[in-house]
């Protein structure tokens, strides 16, 4: 059974950085970071895709870095010059098979989920 465990969420002010964790039971090549503010529908954030590279949502864009760590078995989000806007809960997600470029970002191309950890980015 796969597992996702996230943590590292916290309360931060604007123009700081935060870095959440995810704790990864089985890797999988495409794996990915979504998130859910308030009322608002779960986003894609980032995902390391079939090519072997990385993508990346234009909200983030020069300010997030996904990466892994193999030897500690953790999925990593770096998110620098925080801002209200990126409040939401954080979920790591894995893909057995890696999707199409349309759906890098898409809830749907996904089907492992952790139960998430809240970033809360105060003003």
């Amino acid at each position: 059974q796969v597992q996702l465990v996230e943590s590292g969420g916290g309360s931060v002010q604007a123009g700081g950085s935060l870095r959440v964790s995810c704790a990864v039971s089985t890797w999988y090549t495409c794996m990915a970071w979504f998130r859910q503010g308030p009322g608002e529908e779960r986003e894609g954030v980032a995902a390391f895709v079939g090519s072997g590279g990385t993508n990346y949502a234009d909200s983030v864009k020069g300010r997030c870095t996904i990466s892994k760590d193999y030897a500690n078995d953790i999925l990593y989000l770096q998110i620098n010059n925080l801002k209200p806007d990126d409040t939401a809960m954080y979920y790591c997600a894995a893909a057995r098979l890696c999707p199409e470029a349309a759906e890098w970002l898409a809830e749907s191309g996904y089907d492992y989920w952790g139960q998430g950890t809240q970033v809360t980015v105060s003003s």
